[in-house]
């Protein structure tokens, strides 16, 4: 096992175009590090560095204490699971795993101890013999992390395993995947364009943007504390709601005018955003997510200065939530950030596209089932004001303790 280390390394293409930039990031002995972004965000791009697979432009890859700038692919004792699965139809499951140990002229004896111990481990013992056409989608997957198992390699790379899996299949697997990292304690750098697969199965998350890192944390705190608006606006299933506000001070404590609407942030929004009071009578982007939104018809005793108003435009009952979209008098967040991450979940297709009327903007509450709000009701959404995000509009950055930028 080994550490990988980026040091101020950059991917520039012949043309000038910078796919990767300065990144600095430290992988731990053992970690599982997800890299998590956009498409075409550099992440892939990094990942074929780690591989050998791209040259390096500027800065040192270290895997363990060497520098591998220059050391071929197969030098690296790394191992590579890739979207394709790339097994050879003409061999069987055991001969697939055992191909790469083969080449290196193995002892039969190793290479059946090696095999099978992955075979158990993957729970393939009984699909050893038959052809990877016999196999379904999820069995071929993990045919593909047996051949890297085997090898024993210092480093696992792998570039997007589970694209090709249906949802189901996804989520099955990609807690075996989790759980067969942690048994192994391998060093793991994992690339995904999907957010939800970051946040449950990595030690720590890389978030890039335009072949840049944005933040490097634990997924809980990328969540609870991104750093920009663009990490807060990527990580969350459905995103973050994303609104317009300016900061006033009402008999000592802090409000926020949302279009013409007021909400009253209290003491615990302040304790957790010191650098707010900095902020009074200026506009900042409030970030609500989902989950801090709740229909207040069920909320007993809801302070009135802590809800939204607006009209329902769509209600999605998904049997153990109910997702509440519905539109309010407020201005919409336009930056490069939003238009980024709004194209990005275009090409995704996720997401619910509401056509709304000039001078609204529609956000999503993610209700009780026990909710009965209609679609073209007028409805109250009770804001959990601990949980608000705020972030600078002219640099993006979040507010907290103090604004970065300033």
């Amino acid at each position: 096992m080994a550490q990988v280390s980026f040091e101020h390394v950059s991917k520039i293409y012949p043309d000038g175009t910078r796919a990767v930039n300065d990144v600095n990031l430290e992988i731990h002995d053992g970690e599982f590090m997800v890299l998590v972004g956009p498409s075409g965000c550099g992440k892939t791009t990094a990942l074929r560095m780690v591989a050998g697979l791209e040259e390096i432009s500027e800065g040192v890859l270290r895997i363990g204490d060497r520098v591998v700038n220059h050391v071929p692919s197969r030098d690296r004792d790394i191992a590579m699971v890739f979207q394709s699965y790339a097994l050879y139809p003409h061999l069987s499951v055991y001969e697939n795993i055992a191909f790469g140990l083969r080449l290196k002229k193995m002892p039969k004896s190793e290479i059946d101890e090696r095999v099978n111990r992955a075979a158990s481990l993957l729970g393939l013992e009984e699909f050893l013999q038959r052809k990877p056409r016999a196999l379904s989608g999820g069995q071929r997957q993990r045919v593909a992390m047996g051949r890297a198992i085997v090898r024993e390699p210092a480093a696992f790379l792998m570039d997007e395993p589970l694209s090709n899996l249906d949802a189901k299949l996804r989520v099955q697997t990609r807690a075996e995947i989790a759980k067969l990292q942690s048994d192994l304690q391998v060093t793991t750098v994992y690339v995904t364009h999907d957010q939800v697969e970051a946040m449950t199965m990595g030690t720590r998350v890389a978030v890039m943007r335009k072949g840049e890192l944005q933040q490097v944390d634990a997924p809980q705190t990328l969540y609870d504390r991104p750093v920009n608006l663009f990490v807060g606006g990527f990580i969350g299933s459905p995103a973050m709601n994303m609104l317009d506000a300016t900061i006033a001070q009402s008999n000592g404590d802090l409000t926020a005018t949302i279009g013409d609407q007021t909400i009253s942030l209290g003491q615990e929004t302040l304790a957790g955003h010191p650098a707010l009071k900095t902020y009074v009578g200026k506009k900042v982007i409030i970030g609500i997510r989902p989950e801090d939104l709740e229909d207040a018809a069920i909320e007993t005793g809801a302070p009135a200065d802590r809800q939204l108003r607006g009209r329902l435009e769509l209600r999605e009952a998904l049997g153990s939530e109910i997702m509440a979209h519905f539109a309010i008098k407020a201005a919409t967040v336009d930056t490069a950030e939003t238009r980024e991450l709004a194209q990005d979940a275009g090409q995704s297709d996720s997401g619910t596209q509401i056509i709304k009327d000039e001078g609204e903007a529609v956000i999503v509450g993610r209700f009780s089932p026990r909710s009965r709000v209609a679609s073209g009701d007028q409805i109250s959404a009770v804001v959990d004001t601990r949980a608000l995000h705020f972030f600078d509009p002219g640099t993006g950055n979040g507010i907290y303790d103090s604004v970065k930028g300033d």
